[in-house]
């Protein structure tokens, strides 16, 4: 467990789902900053909304971490931005593992990783810096994540998937054993992978079809 405090960087849905998580684990989360300024001076889960970025001179990087309360629904643009952001100026972002979890204790985490509630990461899988392995997404054995993807809710990657950096993977999609996807693709909410797809792919239905690119 950090000995640092955790500073959340969004107050919306996927920041108080981290801060749950965390607090679970019994963590130190101290707050929020938002760039909304009408969620400035609130309270989230009884915890303070600061202000914006800018409050971050108040807290520096050997005080504090810092948890990418940024989500995605699409290319991870803006998640990977702030992080790459804040890592520039020092700060470190804290690995966030919900005490439901399971991960396998050889899995390779990179930087700033967060694994949500009844997800799965089995033995042998390599997961990116700044990834989400969201809420019952199953990862399975000797998977490779590149940095700064989303495996969103209840999506099932099957063994031996390499999906590239900045990719997304919808709530409940399916991609079976051995597929490779390039970097930036988006697989659609319930899609079924059934074949390699090249970078910057978008890929929806059953089985799933590239539609185009992003």
């Amino acid at each position: 467990m950090p000995e640092q405090a955790i500073l959340i960087l969004g107050a919306g849905g996927h920041g108080r789902v981290l801060a749950s998580a965390l607090q679970l684990g019994g963590y130190r989360v101290i707050g929020f900053l938002d760039a909304a300024e009408s969620a400035w001076g609130s309270r989230c889960l009884d915890l303070p909304v600061f202000g914006n970025d800018a409050r971050l001179a108040d807290f520096p990087p050997d005080q504090v971490q810092l948890a990418n309360g940024i989500g995605s629904v699409g290319l991870p643009a803006l998640r990977r931005r702030i992080f790459g952001a804040q890592r520039a100026k020092g700060y470190n972002f804290a690995s966030v593992i919900h005490p439901r979890a399971v991960v396998s204790p050889d899995v390779e985490l990179g930087h700033g990783v967060q694994v949500m509630a009844g997800a799965v990461i089995q033995t042998g899988a390599r997961i990116g810096d700044n990834v989400i392995v969201n809420t019952g997404a199953i990862v399975d054995h000797d998977c490779v994540i590149g940095a700064h993807c989303h495996v969103a809710p209840g999506a099932v990657l099957s063994g031996g998937v390499s999906v590239g950096d900045d990719s997304h993977i919808g709530t409940g999609a399916v991609i079976i054993q051995g597929i490779q996807l390039g970097e930036q693709c988006v697989v659609g909410a319930g899609a079924v992978v059934i074949r390699n797809h090249a970078a910057a792919s978008r890929l929806v239905g059953v089985p799933a079809k590239r539609i185009g690119t992003q």
